[in-house]
């Protein structure tokens, strides 16, 4: 039996980062219409999927001052909308005075949670705090979801807290992992999303961080989104005849024949971290997004420098600002959309290979070399150390399909 740290301490957060003399153009034209903030590490789940490896706070998350004072330097760059992430977001006992300091500074605020400790109570004082929407997140149906979250019951717990926030007011969205487990019970989970009101539905792919990164197995192969997309596509048609729109994550792409409708009409676009959107860290530790892992992305800490100047003048803020093709390599730096994309969702690249620039869960890229009979296969390399925000190393294997 293998002994894994379910839930193990935070790392002590980068301080006193190097910051540039002065911002330039293109660092005052970016800014941050959409911040992500995890305002605590605490969980009551152990999702064996976790990237964040969530379960304990960290040892020195901000208070609530100072948690009220970050909400206006936010509203100050022009932030429009704040999503609550956890851990749990409902295990930090100010949380509904920093919901509330959010909607009275003019930007909207949302949440997603897990749902296990979700009541009639706790929705009713969301929408008193101003909760704008929740995201419930289901990853699979029924067993499938019960057996990556750790323990019997987690989907009723997911479709009760579904339950209790449209019962109290509130618009509910869903979001879902893709992995092995999940991806065979898609179809059904859309059913009960459907039948739960549920207002759109977004998935994403299973990332190889934290405890995902333990459990290579669950993780799907890059080839396998040869067959993925054309259920996406019959899924996306259910869905609207449900009633759900269904979006993509940033990490499901690109450029493929089904782009155009998983995407309403548009396509993926170059990473978005540090130029549109901003992550936050519970200790104060400022990122380009928050998926990214935080001993390589840490721009800045709050504790030590302004937002603003965090933003403009932190190094790993400006990198997708000034990626050009130059910085891509392997299939994606030959790719004939190499200059549009720019290698796509940088956090699922980076995880893999340790740097950014290559990324092979892309649908044209699966398609392109199967014109070859050729496919991409992942193979681990080194484990992951067992810190939150953590990864391992993988190797990719080109062989015949």
């Amino acid at each position: 039996m293998r002994r894994l740290p379910i839930a193990p301490h935070a790392l002590p957060p980068r301080r006193a980062l190097p910051l540039a003399a002065s911002s330039r153009p293109v660092d005052e034209e970016a800014r941050p219409r959409y911040a992500i903030w995890e305002i605590t590490l605490a969980c009551d789940t152990a999702c064996g999927h976790c990237g964040s490896r969530a379960g304990r706070a960290r040892a020195d998350e901000l208070s609530t001052d100072e948690s009220l004072r970050l909400v206006d330097e936010l509203a100050a760059l022009g932030v429009s909308e704040v999503t609550l992430i956890g851990g749990e977001v409902y295990l930090r006992a100010d949380w509904l005075q920093i919901v509330a300091r959010i909607r009275g500074s003019g930007m909207t605020c949302t949440m997603v949670t897990g749902g296990r400790g979700v009541t009639a109570e706790l929705a009713r004082s969301a929408v008193a705090a101003g909760i704008a929407f929740v995201g419930v997140s289901l990853d699979g149906h029924g067993a499938a979801h019960d057996r990556l979250r750790g323990f019997e019951g987690a989907y009723a717990h997911g479709l009760a807290a579904l339950a209790h926030f449209r019962a109290a007011g509130i618009a509910v969205t869903s979001n879902t992992q893709i992995n092995r487990i999940s991806s065979p019970t898609l179809e059904p989970l859309l059913e009960d999303l459907g039948r739960a009101g549920v207002r759109s539905w977004r998935v994403q792919l299973t990332v190889a961080m934290g405890r995902a990164a333990d459990a290579v197995d669950v993780l799907l192969q890059p080839y396998e989104l040869l067959e993925l997309f054309p259920r996406l596509s019959a899924l996306h048609t259910r869905a609207a005849e449900l009633g759900v729109h269904m979006t993509a994550g940033n990490n499901i792409g690109y450029f493929g024949p089904y782009e155009d409708q998983l995407r309403g009409g548009c396509h993926m676009v170059s990473c978005r971290a540090g130029i549109s959107t901003l992550g936050i860290e519970a200790d104060g530790t400022i990122k380009g997004c928050p998926s990214l892992p935080s001993e390589a992305w840490t721009g800045g800490n709050l504790r030590d420098a302004s937002l603003r100047d965090i933003w403009e003048r932190a190094a790993p803020l400006r990198v997708m600002r000034d990626r050009s093709v130059d910085d891509l390599w392997g299939f994606c730096r030959t790719c004939f959309y190499a200059d549009e994309c720019r290698a796509g969702c940088t956090w699922t690249g980076f995880v893999l290979f340790g740097k950014p620039g290559n990324n092979p869960y892309c649908h044209h890229r699966a398609l392109e070399l199967a014109r070859d009979g050729k496919r991409e296969r992942l193979v681990q390399t080194a484990a992951a150390p067992g810190t939150p925000f953590d990864h391992g190393e993988f190797m990719l294997v080109v062989e015949d399909l």
